[in-house]
């Protein structure tokens, strides 16, 4: 179906204006050494209901509408970000492993994970907030989003962070990001599973349990979606590099031949459609997808770098921008909840993390660090709240309550981290051999994957 000019002329506005004020608003959060993708959701959320919407409410529903050609379009190139993020995620989780500083990073990954993932499961036994649910009304999704919110961390901010400090290349870089590589695959899996209980009751009837006839209601339906999520997960990261290199030796290879990045986006669009068929939301298939072609392809890979940079260009920051233009802080924001939900996180996120670090033999200040850096919630919070609210699981409190929340925690990091490194004492509490708070290297690749 063709646009009209009139339609194409509202599309190009709109993509036009969340482009300048994602990339304005990102420029400007880093100038002041903080997450770009802040700056990205704070244009999205000038140009929504907060502030563009409240003083201009005709012009922003004219430009942004709720329904029609300009919201599907600008729904599809959203969805496109999402995938393209999460590919991008993926691919880089093959530079965080190190070897050594095991013990710590083992016992913060305990500790900063299940501490926390329990506490959010048992806080909500004593107290209701079924209030914030959202249409699905599934008490078992909500708990474990709940939970996957107190205990998530961001690798991409807290790594970007890092590399504007110098301290990409320390022992406390590698701590941090080995756990939170650990930790944020686990709690994908479980994102994915709290995902797959409502995805049947969205009333779309595709993919194979829909076509076995299956009850969205039954427990044979949850036994499945839990089943084919960790067994998604753990084919294809096992045998995932096996099939990929004999993709690029087969039939196939002629694409790889003519264009690497299509063989790759192809890839990851066949694992997005292999989510959607088993009943897997298909975010995780982009993910595992770029963890794929990470642990596979050349670590200069320009095929990968090509699409993380085009991606990162327009699709990533197009997305954060829909993600603040949601976000309605006059009729959403429950401060008195908000605070409370804020508190309860940070404090059980960072004394278990704390306990952690101490218990792996770190001093006081080193365990401090780590607890903080721990708490920065950034991108994965934010896909958290936003695929959440889409699959309907939380309200428009709780959605706005969680991207405030990566909001804070990222930027209270970022800060907390920067006064550390220039105050020049060590951020382990241990002073290290080798400076780990030199001059910040060039930008090479992990610094612009890293870039959100």
């Amino acid at each position: 179906m063709s646009l009209t000019t009139a339609e194409i002329a509202r599309v190009l506005l709109a993509l036009g204006l969340l482009m300048v004020a994602a990339h304005a608003c990102g420029a400007l959060f880093a100038r002041f050494r903080q997450p770009p993708v802040i700056g990205e959701i704070v244009g999205g959320l000038v140009l929504g209901p907060t502030i563009f919407g409240a003083a201009l409410p005709d012009v922003k529903a004219a430009i942004f509408p709720d329904e029609g050609t300009t919201a599907s379009v600008l729904g599809a190139i959203y969805q496109l970000g999402l995938f393209l993020l999460m590919f991008a995620a993926g691919a880089e989780l093959r530079s965080v492993f190190h070897r050594g500083e095991r013990k710590t990073a083992l016992f913060i990954t305990l500790a900063g994970t299940l501490v926390p993932f329990g506490a959010g499961l048992l806080v909500l036994q004593f107290i209701d907030l079924s209030r914030f649910q959202g249409a699905a009304a599934n008490d078992t999704s909500f708990l474990l989003v709940f939970a996957i919110a107190i205990a998530v961390t961001s690798i991409p901010v807290i790594s970007r962070i890092m590399l504007d400090l110098g301290i990409l290349e320390g022992a406390f870089a590698r701590i941090v990001l080995t756990a939170a590589v650990i930790e944020d695959v686990a709690l994908y899996v479980v994102l994915a599973i709290a995902l797959a209980l409502v995805s049947e009751t969205q009333g779309d009837d595709f993919g194979l349990a829909a076509l076995v006839g299956m009850d969205p209601a039954s427990g044979l339906s949850m036994a499945y979606h839990v089943l084919i999520t960790l067994a998604f997960f753990g084919v294809f990261l096992w045998l995932g590099p096996r099939i990929f290199k004999r993709a690029l030796a087969s039939r196939f290879n002629a694409l790889q031949s003519r264009s690497p990045v299509a063989f790759q986006l192809v890839f990851m669009l066949a694992l997005t459609g292999i989510c959607l068929f088993a009943g897997i939301t298909p975010l995780f298939g982009a993910f595992v997808a770029g963890m794929v072609v990470g642990v596979t392809a050349d670590k200069e890979d320009k095929a990968r770098e090509s699409i993380r940079s085009f991606a990162f260009a327009f699709f990533i920051p197009v997305y954060f921008a829909i993600v603040g233009l949601r976000l309605d802080l006059i009729d959403d924001f429950n401060p008195l909840f908000f605070v409370a939900f804020l508190a309860f996180a940070c404090t059980i996120k960072s004394l278990s993390v704390y306990v952690g670090g101490r218990l792996a033999g770190q001093t006081r200040s080193g365990a401090g660090n780590l607890a903080v850096a721990m708490n920065a919630r950034g991108g994965p919070g934010i896909v958290l709240a936003s695929v959440a609210f889409d699959a309907k699981i939380i309200n428009d409190e709780f959605y706005v309550a969680l991207v405030m929340l990566a909001v804070v925690t990222s930027m209270f990091a970022g800060s907390w981290l920067e006064r550390i490194v220039k105050s020049g004492r060590p951020l382990l509490g241990v002073a290290p051999a080798k400076p780990e708070f030199a001059e910040a290297p060039g930008r090479g690749a992990l610094g612009r994957g890293l870039s959100h």
